[in-house]
């Protein structure tokens, strides 16, 4: 840089000892630092005369290109800077269904994209499990998944919030306009579920805690994503138990009713990788342990599209 900078002031005074005074240095020190940029490069870039110096032809070349690099240094500090700081970059977050209709992970999403305009963020949609995959093997870098889960060496896991589930019945039914319900009332209801090897922790909760209740579910139907589930109520079908967060999908045809008695949890969490420490990352796991936003994540959120 600085052989770059002494080039150019002397190119532009033509006249090394005008220049050197311009650099504050002694003019047999510039001229020596002149020669040993020749010397790197391969080429004169002045020819020497009694009234002073001319630039050559590779010397009006690499003039513009000494200009064109000195100009860019400034702009790749910023830009080192701004990536440092995780203003600038990428980041790729997967989701779980049930995720994306928690205003918690919403609200992170919204504030992430308007605080970091300029950092590509990606969104990927899939069951924790698969999250966690593609997590392991580096496709995304931080996913909000349901417990539970398992993760490698190198992850971490932080819990955000827990949020209740309810029994989602169709607005036709006996117990629409109930208050409230007992996991007991509804044994003799048909359930509609999600597969135990797709949807591991919330319908093994839900399996759980009707046995510890005394009865097994007469599960008539599954479905392969919980949106799925609440449509089929809709339709009538049968009842399910979702997360809080359902409660404003299908209102038209589903009730929502809260669970006395026995509760049962669907715990959200966020993973991601510890190991490269990228900024971005690190804004968006701050970001989203925040525990104001935590507690306005609590209950019902609207879908957001991804």
């Amino acid at each position: 840089m600085r052989h770059l900078r002494y080039f150019v002031a002397a190119a532009e005074d033509l006249n090394l000892t005008r220049a050197a005074a311009r650099l504050r240095i002694a003019q047999p020190a510039l001229t020596l630092q002149i020669r040993a940029l020749e010397a790197e490069i391969g080429a004169e870039l002045f020819s020497r005369h009694s009234r002073g110096v001319d630039l050559t032809e590779a010397g009006r070349i690499f003039l513009a290109e000494a200009r064109r690099i000195l100009e860019a240094v400034p702009k790749a500090a910023a830009r080192a800077r701004q990536a440092s700081a995780g203003s600038i970059g990428r980041v790729s977050v997967g989701l779980t269904e049930s995720a994306s209709f928690n205003a918690l992970v919403t609200n992170v999403l919204r504030k992430f994209r308007a605080t970091y305009p300029n950092v590509e963020m990606s969104l990927e949609e899939a069951r924790s499990t698969e999250l966690v995959e593609a997590l392991e093997h580096g496709r995304i870098d931080a996913a909000f998944v349901r417990l539970p889960v398992s993760l490698k060496h190198g992850f971490a896991l932080q819990t955000l919030l827990k949020e209740p589930m309810v029994a989602a019945v169709p607005a036709d039914h006996p117990l629409a306009d109930r208050r409230q319900l007992r996991l007991q009332d509804l044994r003799h209801e048909d359930f509609i579920l999600y597969p135990r090897a797709t949807r591991l922790g919330l319908s093994d909760s839900v399996m759980t805690a009707c046995a510890d209740c005394g009865f097994t579910p007469s599960v008539v139907q599954t479905a392969p994503q919980i949106s799925s589930t609440i449509n089929l109520v809709a339709s009538s079908m049968g009842i399910s138990i979702v997360p809080a967060c359902m409660q404003n999908s299908r209102a038209d045809a589903v009730r929502y009713i809260p669970l006395s008695g026995t509760q049962i949890w669907a715990t959200l969490c966020i993973a991601y990788r510890t190991y490269e420490g990228a900024p971005p990352l690190a804004n968006l796991v701050a970001m989203a342990t925040q525990p104001g936003l935590a507690e306005r994540g609590r209950g019902g959120g609207r879908r957001r599209s991804t």
